[in-house]
């Protein structure tokens, strides 16, 4: 099988294959571009993997480019953490990163030049009166008091635009199509504003600066880009887009292709509710690991070759859908089944004291940590006579069912030993404190030799030796599947997406973990050390997904 019948398909990629068979291209250039006023999630990550992956595939390039056209929102430390994602997530952009902003001069003579062909006019409308003139969805506009302005008045308004001569809000510079279309984005729309503020690439050399519909265009145009790759909300821009390079003096007109964006469950996509979130402090920042964003998804343990499978696998289409969120846990789940070394850890401890083991000797077991995977070696688990054990794991009695320690029965302490439990310590709330069993020294590695094989494995950590843990257990931040139709997302927020357990206990070897590499805690899901908070007197390990989907149950 060649190369080419090894690639994915999608529509994009028979468009792209017939392109390069006629012969309008002889090579792909796609872009990346993001705008840094904010932080990308999951749906930028399914634009990453198609505009990089398409260039890879294709043997083309693909840059990154901001397109940085508002200065009010905008800033630099999210232009950092959008590069920090593109290459967490494995792909590396063509030269130097892009910005529109480079291109302030160029889009500025374009917009001089739609001036002069009489199809751009200087318009003194009010927000209220631009709104009230600009029609309804059934009711066409009508054309702005201005628009019959002349061209050489245009042009010295413009200017004056240009040199800081307009207040903030005063004018505008709009295009003129047509009033009367039944295309919204063709009703004469703004190309530039006045706007004083700080640009963080080009300072306050500008006070004008230009709309993103006009810039993104025009930069496309300017980088040669051959497949211009958007999702579906843009495709009536498509038709101001191709208004714009078809009025301007452009070599290259790249065609825009729209395909639909991602819509997970029980997850909000929209940049402008993410940031109501992050600003009304419902969440602890951008990267909240309950956010979606992939700073949020690498804070918690995700791996990027997770997230390239799960963009994978739920393709390309036209067709607007509405992604189960048990996909995309799915495939870290395997991912992690599959890389991730085994721990033990205890979070809600109680004390097991072996009263037939030594009580001042301490062994170190040597533990695999992965059980199919000999590759990732084997570490040393001190092990004594009084460790800890979860709560949950033991009763007094149970029926057959429970597959733990109860008292007078058998059980494998994880790469141990089987102990039984021979009784318990209680407090005055009737809480078990301790609880304590006998050892069979002949059964490490191996079963009792009398024929009595222990039904259960429970995990445990040595009391002595474990090291102090805070966990917290991330869940889905909101309760509902789809929190976007609610009246008031916010009151659909689960109130249980983050616990937070202070007094867990964790094996010796978790010092050496490093932030955002995930473990499976045995028996209880998958960890990883935080990458942002930092305690002196214990770690801190966020939880990145369960065993299983135990969502899949509910929701049934």
């Amino acid at each position: 099988m060649s190369e080419a019948e090894k690639r994915p398909t999608n529509f994009i990629r028979q468009i792209i294959d017939a392109d390069l068979e006629s012969g309008k291209h002889s090579s792909v250039q796609t872009r990346f571009p993001p705008e840094p006023n904010g932080f990308l999630h999951i749906g930028h990550a399914k634009s990453i993997c198609l505009n990089f992956g398409i260039a890879q595939d294709y043997k083309g390039l693909c840059n990154l480019r901001f397109d940085d056209t508002n200065p009010e929102k905008e800033d630099i430390d999210f232009v950092n953490s959008i590069e920090e994602d593109v290459k967490w997530l494995g792909f590396e952009w063509s030269g130097e990163t892009h910005y529109s902003s480079q291109y302030f001069d160029k889009l500025h003579g374009f917009a001089v030049e739609l001036i002069e062909k009489g199809l751009a006019y200087v318009c003194f409308l009010n927000a209220d009166e631009a709104r009230e003139y600009r029609g309804t969805l059934t009711a066409p506009g009508k054309n702005s008091p201005y628009r019959d302005t002349s061209v050489e008045e245009n042009l010295a308004l413009f200017a004056k635009m240009k040199n800081g001569e307009c207040k903030d809000g005063e004018c505008v510079l709009r295009a003129k199509i047509d009033m009367t279309s039944s295309f919204m984005c063709l009703r004469d729309p703004i190309l530039y504003r006045v706007r004083f503020a700080h640009h963080h690439q080009t300072g306050n050399e500008w006070c004008i600066y230009p709309m993103y519909d006009f810039t993104h265009c025009l930069s496309d145009a300017i980088e040669g880009i051959t497949h211009s790759l958007c999702t579906l909300e843009f495709q009536d821009n498509r038709r101001l887009y191709d208004w714009v390079l078809e009025n301007v003096s452009i070599e290259v007109t790249p065609h825009q292709y729209e395909f639909s964006r991602l819509n997970l469950e029980y997850t909000v996509l929209s940049k402008r509710k993410l940031q109501m979130l992050v600003e009304e402090n419902l969440v602890n920042g951008w990267d909240d690991p309950r956010m979606p964003t992939i700073a949020a998804f690498r804070r918690r343990g995700y791996t990027p070759g997770s997230l390239r499978e799960f963009t994978k696998r739920i393709g390309v289409t036209k067709m607007d859908n509405t992604v189960e969120i048990g996909v995309l846990e799915a495939c870290i789940r395997e991912d992690l089944n599959d890389n991730a070394p085994r721990a033990m850890a205890v979070l809600d401890p109680i004390k097991l004291v072996i009263e037939n083991y030594p009580a001042d000797q301490v062994e170190q077991l040597t533990v695999k940590n992965h059980p199919s995977d000999e590759t990732q070696g084997t570490r040393i688990v001190p092990f004594a006579a009084e460790l800890y054990i979860e709560a949950e794991d033991f009763r007094e009695e149970a029926n057959k069912k429970y597959k733990r320690l109860v008292i007078d029965k058998a059980v494998r302490l994880r790469g141990a030993y089987v102990i039984t439990a021979t009784r318990c310590d209680k407090d005055s709330d009737g809480n078990v404190t301790t609880v304590y069993c006998t050892y069979n020294e002949d059964t490490l590695g191996k079963n009792p030799t009398d024929g009595t094989k222990p039904k259960g494995v429970i995990h445990w950590v040595a009391a002595q030796q474990s090291l102090d843990a805070e966990v917290r257990l991330y869940d889905r931040l909101f309760n509902v599947a789809n929190p976007a139709a609610e009246e008031d997302f916010n009151s659909v927020i689960n109130e249980d997406s983050l616990i937070t357990i202070s007094g867990a206990k964790v094996e010796p070897s978790l010092v050496n973990a490093k932030p955002e590499h995930a473990f499976q805690f045995e028996r209880l899901g998958y960890f990883c050390l935080d990458n942002k908070d930092v305690k002196s007197d214990k770690l801190i390990f966020n939880r990145t997904v369960g065993l299983r989907d135990t969502w899949a149950k509910t929701a049934n």
